[in-house]
Formats: structure tokens, C-alpha cells, sequence
């Protein structure tokens, strides 16, 4: 079982250097955002959103707003710091416990789903965030082997593994009506519509 406590530990002492290290493809990003609906006008909720990678993705199509979230103070630290712009608000702790004052358009878990201990319970939280006709999206931008050999080292115990992108629409399924299922060898997706 992940300890939150240890996926705290594990993200403050890596969140120094994670944009450097940060490896990405815009034509893969394009796609997720894509999928998931992420377009002008609308609010997000960027979830586990570390130093905030996707936030410059996001204001380049216009959104109204952003509303990043991770549990790591020090990820939270640097994305606050690297974006102070009025549409982006940037919070510090645990989505499933955190009341938020509004509904999202679209949220999205990029590169963050297998660090979650119950995937489950977040897929109900998330889904009952959503504003009706909006998305949620979970999404790696590389295959599902590719993320689990990567765990496998120093973060195997703060990673479940990733699911399989069919059990996941399962998951999706009790909430949402699944839109989108990827797993390939280039990136993973699940979206789901309210």
C-alpha cells in the first residue's frame, strides 16, 4: 500500500530538479489535451500537477483558468513561483480531500495516475468535480511498459504500477461515458465525459 507520507517525501526531495529532468513530446501532449477537450474558455484542474508542465500547454489554447493541485510542498512551491499569473491558482494538498469552491470543464492526472493508493476512490472524487459535459482524462505520454520499468527502481514504492488502460475504462465506466482508450507504445489514455 502507498503511504501518502512517502509519496510527499518521495516528490519534495525530486521536485528541485524536475524540470530539467522532465522528458516530453509536444505532438503526444497535443493529443492528450486534445482527447480530453482541453480548449479555450473552459476552467481546469490540473491534478498532481508537480512544477506545472502543463500549464504553459493549457494557456497556449486559451483556457479561462488553472487550477493546479499536488501534494508535494516543494512542487507546489515551484509551480507558484514559475506561474503568477491571475487565471492559475496553484494548491498545495491532497485532491481527495481538498474542498474546492467549483466544478471543472476538464481535469487531468498526467503522469501521476500510478502514485495514487486508490484508484478507484480518485476516479469518483474526480468524476464528482466535473461540470455536466466535462471531461476527466488520465494520461502518460509513453506506454504503459515504459512508466512501469521506470517505477520499478527507486519508485517502486510509491507506484501501484498503471492499470490497464481496459480496466481503467471499467473504473471510468461506473461514472463517466468513456470516450477515449489508449495504450500503445507510445502513450496511455482513459477519457471519460460527465
Amino acid at each position: 500500500m502507498i503511504e501518502t507520507k512517502e509519496v510527499i517525501e518521495f516528490f519534495d526531495r525530486l521536485a528541485s530538479g524536475w524540470d530539467a529532468e522532465t522528458l516530453r513530446s509536444d505532438e503526444i501532449i497535443n493529443t492528450i489535451l486534445d482527447n480530453a477537450a482541453v480548449t479555450g474558455g473552459k476552467d481546469i484542474l490540473d491534478v498532481a500537477c508537480g512544477t506545472g508542465v502543463l500549464i504553459p500547454d493549457y494557456l497556449k489554447r486559451n483556457v479561462a483558468s488553472v487550477t493546479g493541485i499536488d501534494i508535494s510542498p516543494k512542487m507546489a512551491e515551484i509551480a507558484k513561483e514559475k506561474f503568477k499569473q491571475e487565471r492559475i491558482t496553484i494548491l498545495c494538498g491532497d485532491v481527495e480531500s481538498t474542498a474546492f469552491d467549483r466544478l471543472f470543464d476538464c481535469i487531468v492526472v498526467y503522469n501521476a495516475f500510478p502514485h495514487f493508493p486508490d484508484p478507484e476512490r480518485l476516479i469518483r472524487i474526480l468524476s464528482g468535480l466535473l461540470r455536466p459535459g466535462g471531461t476527466l482524462t488520465v494520461a502518460h505520454g509513453m506506454s504503459r511498459e515504459k512508466i512501469d520499468a521506470h517505477h520499478h527502481g527507486t519508485a517502486s514504492h510509491v507506484s501501484n504500477g498503471l492499470m490497464p488502460a481496459d480496466d481503467l475504462a471499467v473504473i471510468f465506466g461506473k461514472h463517466l461515458t468513456v470516450t477515449t482508450v489508449i495504450s500503445d507504445e507510445r502513450m496511455y489514455q482513459v477519457v471519460g465525459k460527465k
